[in-house]
This record gives C-alpha cells, structure tokens and sequence, in this order.
C-alpha cells in the first residue's frame, strides 16, 4: 500500500464525518445507565435491550473512540478513568439532544396547533363539513379555518403560503400543485319544473346545451372548466354566480338552465325543485381532487384530514 494512500476513518482520529467519529445517542444513553446503576445488565434491562445487545455497543463505541470505557467483572461493570471522562462529555451530548428535541416538539405542537383549508365551492359545501367534524374528533385542539373559492383560488392561497391543504373540482391539478383524487362527481343538468326542458320527452342534445344560455358559475371555477371542455365551449352565460348555492337557488327560482354537482342538488330533484334532465352523448363525470405545493406532502393535521377523505 502506497504511503500516499488515504486511510480515511479506518482510525479513530482519522478525517471524515463527524456521525462516523462520534457514538450515536443509544450508545451514549447506554453509557450514562452503566454509570448511574453500575451494572451493563442493570443498564441494558433500564433501556429495555439485551445484555448481549448493551455489551456488543459498548465494544462498538470502544472501538470507535479507540479507548476502553468500561471494566467488566462478575461483581459488576466499572467505568475506566476515559469512560469516567467520555461519561462527562456524553451527558452534555444527551442533555442539549434532550433541548434539541423538546424544541422540536414545540415546533409541532405550533404547527399541530391550526389548519388552514382552502376548497372549492362545491366541496367546502358538501363534502368538507363531515371531513372536519371527523377531524375534530381525533384533534379536538386543532382550530380550523375554511377558505372557500373557486379551484383557481384554492391554487393561488395555497402557492402564497396562505392554506395548508386544498381541494378543487377543476379536470388537472393547477400548476405548481401535487394532487391526490379523493372522490368522483358528476355535473348535471337542472331546471325548475315550469322550464320547457322539463317537459321534455328526449335527452338534451350536446349543441342545444352548449348553445343555450345558462346560470353558470364564474370563471375560474371547477364546474366552469369541466364544463367547457365536455361542450367545447359555451353561449354567453345567462347569470354568473360565485357560489354553488347561489345558481342552485337562481335555478329554483326559474331564472333559467343550471349545470351544478349531483352532489348539490339530491333534495331539490327529490322534492321536485329542480328536474333533471338528461344530456345526450356528453362526459360531466370528474375527479375531486386534494392539493398542495409541490414537494411538499402535508404533515400534522392536513395529513389527518388527507386521510379522512379517503376513509
């Protein structure tokens, strides 16, 4: 072997890593029990291990520091002069981890401590009440705040660093966003019982849809995107409204032709509000879908609430 040659961390003094030169935690721990109770199996049965398991870390961590640390006999294990010093060392180690992770744990306790949700209409009406009702039972300490929009709303609060966790009803993900789906919908079409439509004897066409002028939510919104695409575009809206309640009211009240989710309207078609009526040859079907910033998977309560909406 070459003079010249690096022989790195093959001695204890040697270059690299201070993780390879240094005892991890357990062993350090291991060492203060073998300290205070003078005993390795004492020790070992104190930090729940195998006797073999604490001797085989303590000839570990010997050889690492490249010193004999304990003296073992049958009436018990003895700290050398160096193992009374590394003993020293090891419990200031041990207690700035112990800082390190009480301040850890205070970071999650704050971070565990709110939720901020932004979520399209149609799922912050329907869907997101018995998601948090569920949520508050495993986090009663969590307090909550909802953020209701359309789905380009939900992508810009979330990207601002405003929302920890979105749902939108549009057919992609915004950029910028990871997305997990978390349910099906389907859009239908609804009228007030006195509308020609509904007493209609064939399903709507495509063209007569996409032609006809509706109540409409506005732009930006996961009803509007799925919308226009299944038809390839739309007249002019009749009405445009921000809210899922509000169309579905103005449909009510007669004001004209309204797509909305199935999800919104199932009292007012059961209690003959509203009457469905069937469109020919045209895909409304769509994705719900949960977001977040990309390369960022929720943690704490928006990863428990992630978890509600697929139970």
């Amino acid at each position: 072997m070459s003079r010249t040659e690096d022989h790195g961390d093959e001695r204890p003094g040697g270059a690299g890593s201070l993780a390879h030169r240094v005892p991890d935690l357990g062993a350090l721990e291991l060492l203060l029990a073998v300290a205070r109770v003078g005993s390795l199996g004492r020790a070992a049965r104190e930090l729940g291990i195998t006797q073999p398991a604490a001797s085989s870390r303590i000839r570990s961590m010997e050889r690492q520091l490249g010193v004999a640390l304990v003296d073992r006999s049958p009436r018990g294990s003895r700290l050398t002069d160096a193992g009374a010093l590394v003993t020293d060392w090891a419990r200031r180690i041990v207690e700035a981890a112990e800082a390190f992770d009480a301040g850890a744990q205070a970071l999650r306790d704050r971070r565990d401590s709110r939720l901020r949700v932004a979520a399209s209409m149609t799922i912050a009406e329907y869907l997101l009440p018995g998601w948090l009702v569920a949520l508050r039972a495993q986090r009663p300490d969590t307090a909550v705040s909802l953020l209701a929009g359309n789905s380009t709303a939900v992508a810009e609060r979330l990207l601002a660093g405003e929302a920890d966790l979105g749902f939108v009803e549009g057919l992609t993900a915004p950029a910028g966003l990871d997305s997990a789906v978390i349910a099906h919908d389907r859009l239908v079409v609804v009228t007030a019982p006195s509308h020609p439509w509904a007493r209609r004897r064939r399903p709507l066409a495509a063209e007569e849809l996409a032609a006809t002028p509706l109540v409409l939510r506005e732009e930006g919104s996961g009803t509007r995107q799925v919308l226009d695409a299944a038809l390839g575009g739309l007249a002019r809206p009749l009405i445009e409204l921000s809210s899922t309640t509000a169309v579905k009211a103005a449909a009510v009240g007669g004001a004209g032709p309204a797509v909305l989710s199935e999800l919104a309207v199932g009292e007012e078609l059961g209690m003959r509000r509203l009457v469905l009526i069937p469109v020919q040859a045209v895909a409304l079907a769509r994705d719900l879908r949960a977001v977040w910033p990309t390369g960022h998977r929720p943690t704490g309560p928006a990863r428990d609430l992630l978890s509600l909406t697929r139970g």
